[in-house]
């Protein structure tokens, strides 16, 4: 007997295992310029880029900086929210850090932004991994993905790149 309640279906996955089946998100842009310049663009002057009105705790007003060990947003008012906690800085080639934008850190995702040097100039790639312990996995790896793909976007034009 493979299970306890033998009329269950085996075949069935149950929520944990669904969300440890879904993949990472992933995105690369290309910025022009060295390495360094688009870590530092990224990291030093996320406050001048960043999509605050569509990607924040407090909304257009306040802003995103990496400070010590933290990402952290602060409003207007001089709230702060810590969106992660950095546990692996590499400069100027990647960062490792947990990911819980306005949330407790009770459950995070994992965030990694890798720079290297392409002939191009610097593609940047970003993983976003860790749904399982979301209440709705899919729903938050699918709004991740598309909340991604605009921050990076935003990126790439402030670093120069072509404008879509």
């Amino acid at each position: 007997m493979d299970n306890l309640f033998s009329h269950a279906d085996a075949t069935v996955p149950d929520d944990n295992e669904a969300a440890a089946e879904l993949d990472p998100v992933v995105c690369t842009v290309v910025v022009p310029g060295p390495v360094a310049r688009a870590f530092a663009g990224f990291t030093d002057h996320a406050h001048l880029w960043w999509p605050m009105e569509s990607n924040s705790v407090f909304g257009a007003g306040s802003y995103v900086e990496f400070e010590d060990i933290l990402i952290l947003e602060t409003a207007d008012d001089g709230r702060t929210a810590v969106w992660g906690t950095i546990d692996d800085w590499q400069p100027p080639l990647s960062f490792h850090a947990s990911w819980h934008p306005g949330t407790t850190a009770l459950w995070s995702t994992e965030l990694r932004v890798a720079f290297r040097a392409v002939p191009d100039g610097t593609e940047v790639r970003l993983v976003h991994d860790g749904w399982e312990g979301a209440e709705d996995p899919s729903a938050t790896r699918s709004a991740s993905a598309n909340s991604w793909t605009s921050v990076l976007d935003r990126f790439e034009r402030f670093m120069g790149g072509p404008v879509s």
